[in-house]
């Protein structure tokens, strides 16, 4: 049995809060009845539920691609100042993917976008390794190494946001690694790797140490690389990317499935860590503190256990 907002999520592009207004709204049927409750069960293997008229078919099909954002593009599916969308730019058969994650206006790099909201879901919610070349106004400081591999708490991150965003704390956890490949002082280029994806997260680190970010590239997510794609092309997975990806989703829906059974075995203790699941599609290494390393990252884009860098700790 699923509840039902979790569901249509979980089957249809529709994510869980387009879900729940669809229900509230009244656009979703049982069995040719109108249902307005997001948490009444159903039973997945034999629900007739249709949302706007159409029928949802449960399968665990999906297609993840990767774009090669150029900057200049936003990353929603429309603009109220009328600026251009990745959406103006994609085919017309990917405009109602959704994307992993976001890449504000003046970045550019890999973009994940796929036909599931589950999948987008769980790789957004995941610690997989993001890896990105950033340059950066002035010198890479002691404190900026300090807080890549320990971590950085801020009680004012509005340095670096939008305009309009919430001053409010901010937490940093330790980047994976990271290597200064250029520091000359007036600017300076580093390769950097995250396992979050915060709004502006890595504009708000340095800009707390008065460095602003002048390029941004995203290179690669979870193990899955740009290569040689160009700027404003998309392509598709290969058959080993998407085997390691599904192997990464069974472990996802492991996890999920445990945790749910634990729960109705015994209430959660207060303060007690939510379960992890045991593998990610690329190595897990949010215990690891950022080092620094005067060697090449791996180029190894489809082990699972590849090094971002072989200064790094596991």
């Amino acid at each position: 049995m699923m509840r039902l907002n979790k569901y249509i999520a979980h089957y249809s592009t529709y994510s869980r809060r387009e879900a729940d207004q669809a229900i509230l709204d009244g656009y979703v049927r049982i069995d040719g009845e109108v249902e307005t409750n997001p948490a009444i069960q159903v039973d997945e293997r034999n629900a007739n539920v249709m949302i706007s008229g159409n029928k949802i078919v449960p399968s665990d099909q999906f297609t993840v691609i990767v774009y090669n954002k150029p900057r200049g593009e936003l990353v929603t599916k429309k603009d109220p100042q009328g600026r251009k969308t990745i959406y103006d730019s994609l085919a017309k058969q990917y405009r109602h993917y959704i994307p992993v994650g976001r890449l504000d206006f003046a970045s550019e790099g890999l973009l994940l976008l796929t036909d599931a909201s589950r999948v987008a879901t769980a790789l957004m919610t995941s610690k997989m390794e993001r890896v990105y070349k950033i340059k950066i106004k002035g010198p890479v400081t002691e404190g900026m190494k300090i807080a890549m591999g320990e971590g950085l708490e801020l009680e004012d991150a509005s340095a670096g946001a939008h305009e309009h965003a919430d001053a409010g704390p901010m937490s940093f956890a330790p980047f994976y690694a990271y290597q200064v490949q250029k520091d000359q002082g007036d600017y300076s280029i580093l390769k950097v790797a995250i396992g979050e994806g915060q709004n502006r997260e890595l504009r708000r680190f340095f800009a707390h140490f008065g460095a602003e970010i002048v390029d941004l590239k995203r290179l690669s997510f979870g193990g899955i690389e740009l290569n040689n794609l160009p700027t404003g092309k998309v392509r598709f997975l290969e058959r080993s990317e998407y085997s390691n990806l599904r192997e990464f989703l069974d472990a996802v829906e492991k996890a999920e499935k445990q945790k749910q059974k634990n729960e109705k075995k015994a209430p959660r203790a207060e303060g007690k860590p939510e379960h992890k699941p045991a593998k990610t599609f690329t190595k897990d290494k949010a215990k690891a503190k950022a080092k620094p390393s005067n060697e090449p990252f791996s180029t190894n884009k489809y082990k699972p256990d590849s090094k971002f860098s072989k200064g790094g700790k596991k």
